[in-house]
């Protein structure tokens, strides 16, 4: 445990120490704020690696010379574009390469596997969700309850206790033993999009199999931000976005999990498409579906490659980076931005206070933390804003900050705090 000083000093000794300090000279930072930026939003869209334009370039220029051919003779042939992301992106995950696969968009993907993965039956007909799940998830799965001919009733929803921000992972095993053979999936968000929560995924995961459910997880603010063991925890499925801590551009490409188990099992029912049919016989263009082994038998169409490629840009930084570090870095940049927020509430008692509806345990969180401002409202975000922090502002009255380890450094957590105090006044 460091002993914290709220001090520019303190902050760049830090920095000096920082086994990835030189890891934020591959992005780009934004030049929008009149004074110099404090990017605290990679929870919501990461920033741009600098090799990005060059990747999109080589494929843009591939493109001018070949034409259709440079689907095999562009330099990364685009036929098989997606299989270059394959190990990266099972690195970051904790899967093995035939467990995921880079296709589509996050909710594309949620329906994708849901097809899959919820199939009710008899009594088993039910979702259990988090409550307050991010809106997208939340009408991915009324779609798909409605969709099997049930009522919104089918869909459950675990809620924070009266008083609580966070919800409770005992109530999360309890309604699930409760429900028992009336449960057909869980689904849940990993990291919680509003409170930053962190959920057990293993326990919820063995919980839900000790009752014949499946389970999965979206994993838009977990992936590349939580040290993730998606193999070993047994989890049916998951997807997350590319574009929030992964730095892969706006609505970029988005990673499917699906756990080696269900790798060959044709029976599972899918919706299918091309790019997901045995690729050794895919050009015979022969009627019925053959998919390929694993989660690439889940994709549909051809790779988007110029999405791709900015993906693999981001994706070589967290091979070279790794995950260990990247995690040992973030809870270190959390609780020092933890301690900057709280030596401030305590010094504007008067004015604004301020409380972390995050889980304090780094266990229980990721990189973001959700401030609950009390005493100002919206102006104060505004006022932030304007001091060149770029942050997240949620109804009511809650700043979402999130230090990425990969670009952010101690010196922005100390400047945050110079901002906050500004705008407090």
């Amino acid at each position: 445990m460091f002993k914290f000083q709220n001090s520019i000093d303190f902050a760049r000794s830090m920095d000096q120490q920082d086994a990835l300090k030189e890891f934020r000279q591959k992005f780009i930072f934004p030049t929008f704020t009149e004074k110099p930026v404090i990017y605290f939003t990679g929870n919501s869209l990461g920033l741009q690696p600098k090799k990005a334009s060059e990747y999109l370039n080589e494929e843009l220029e591939d493109w001018a010379k070949y034409g259709v051919e440079g689907h095999f003779l562009a330099r990364r042939p685009w036929y098989s574009y997606h299989e270059q992301l394959t190990e990266l992106t099972a690195k970051i995950v904790g899967a093995k390469p035939i467990e995921v696969v880079v296709t589509h968009s996050l909710t594309t993907n949620l329906h994708l596997l849901m097809v899959s993965f919820y199939r009710p039956q008899g009594k088993r007909t039910k979702i259990l969700c988090e409550a307050k799940a991010f809106p997208s998830d939340q009408y991915a799965l009324e779609s798909q309850v409605a969709f099997h001919g049930l009522s919104k009733d089918h869909l459950v929803e675990i809620f924070p206790r009266e008083g609580d921000q966070l919800i409770r992972e005992e109530d999360i095993f309890a309604k699930i033993e409760e429900l028992d053979d009336e449960l057909a999936l869980v689904m849940i968000g990993g990291v919680n999009y509003y409170t930053g929560q962190l959920f057990d995924m293993e326990k919820i995961t063995a919980a839900g199999h000790a009752v014949g459910a499946k389970v999965g997880f979206d994993l838009a603010h977990a992936a590349g931000n939580i040290n993730l063991k998606l193999h070993d925890w047994g989890v049916d499925f998951a997807a997350w976005c590319g574009y929030k801590y992964l730095n892969s551009s706006p609505g970029g490409v988005s990673g499917i999990f699906v756990h080696e188990r269900h790798a060959n099992d044709r029976t599972l029912p899918r919706f299918a498409g091309w790019w997901g049919y045995d690729k050794s016989k895919r050009f015979k263009m022969e009627a019925g579906f053959q998919p390929m082994p694993g989660a690439d038998g889940w994709q549909l169409s051809n790779a988007p490659v110029l999405s791709m490629a900015v993906h693999l840009a981001s994706l070589e930084i967290f091979s070279e980076a790794g995950m260990e570090a990247i995690g040992k870095k973030r809870d270190q940049l959390t609780e020092y931005l933890e301690f900057i927020i709280d030596d401030l509430s305590a010094r504007n008692q008067e004015r604004c206070t301020f409380e972390l509806i995050t889980p304090r345990d780094k266990s229980k969180r990721g990189a973001q933390l959700s401030i609950m401002a009390k005493g100002q409202g919206k102006s104060l975000f505004e006022a932030l804003s304007k001091e060149g922090v770029v942050s997240d502002w949620r109804e009511p009255n809650v700043i979402r900050v999130a230090p990425a380890p990969l670009y952010n450094s101690f010196e922005d957590c100390f400047r945050f705090g110079e901002a906050l105090q500004a705008a407090i006044q």
